[in-house]
């Protein structure tokens, strides 16, 4: 069960596309959301197949994905495009986390700020996710080496130290955020989408 709440605002457009024709079947293959926040057009359907799709670069679409953008109760990440649900394949995570515009706070690739964090998790292959208040993210790969940066332990160690010295689970801050979390470093890439719920290739 998941223990956040993606937000539900959604534009007044697409709440009165959805009133009018509620039962639109859903589809998938055609959105993907790949590890540097980049939404993805395939127009060939080949998502959830592994197609690498085309980067949509139009900023007012990208911010009307972002803005229409929900999970539902299983876990899958959807673009609520009018009256019809399109599911996404996730290539990391349903968040990009990056910093915020001040270099200090914390927010996704569609804007939204990052008020609290209740676990990091650090993969076998060097990826860093946090489940956020709004939902499961991943630490963008530009964005790492400086949020890394920013973490300290319990103590008010470095991690890069912390983590030498300590096994298992260790506990961080982050400035901006309340209070410690604990940091996982027992996570397999591959067991991400289980541990943080949700489903990163959904099918129908």
């Amino acid at each position: 069960m998941r223990s956040w709440a993606p937000p539900t605002v959604m534009d007044s457009s697409v709440k009165a596309a959805l009133a009018k024709w509620p039962d639109v079947p859903a589809v998938y293959g055609w959105l993907s959301l790949d590890e540097r926040g980049r939404w993805r057009l395939h127009p060939q359907g080949d998502a959830a197949d592994g197609g690498p799709g085309d980067s949509i670069t139009n900023t007012q679409i990208q911010d009307f994905i972002g803005r229409n953008y929900a999970s539902d109760d299983q876990g899958r990440w959807y673009f609520q495009n009018g009256p019809q649900r399109v599911y996404l394949r996730l290539d990391a995570a349903p968040y990009l986390l990056r910093r915020a515009d001040d270099g200090i706070g914390l927010a996704t690739h569609t804007g939204l700020p990052v008020h609290a964090v209740t676990a990091w998790w650090l993969d076998d292959t060097g990826r860093l996710y946090a489940q956020a208040d709004v939902g499961p993210t991943m630490v963008e790969g530009r964005e790492l080496p400086a949020l890394l940066d920013q973490l300290r332990d319990s103590h008010g160690q470095p991690l890069a130290d912390a983590l030498e010295s300590a096994g298992g689970i260790v506990s961080v801050v982050h400035p901006a955020l309340p209070g410690p979390a604990p940091l996982h470093r027992d996570a397999k890439r591959a067991g991400i989408p289980a541990r943080m719920a949700f489903v990163a290739n959904p099918r129908p």
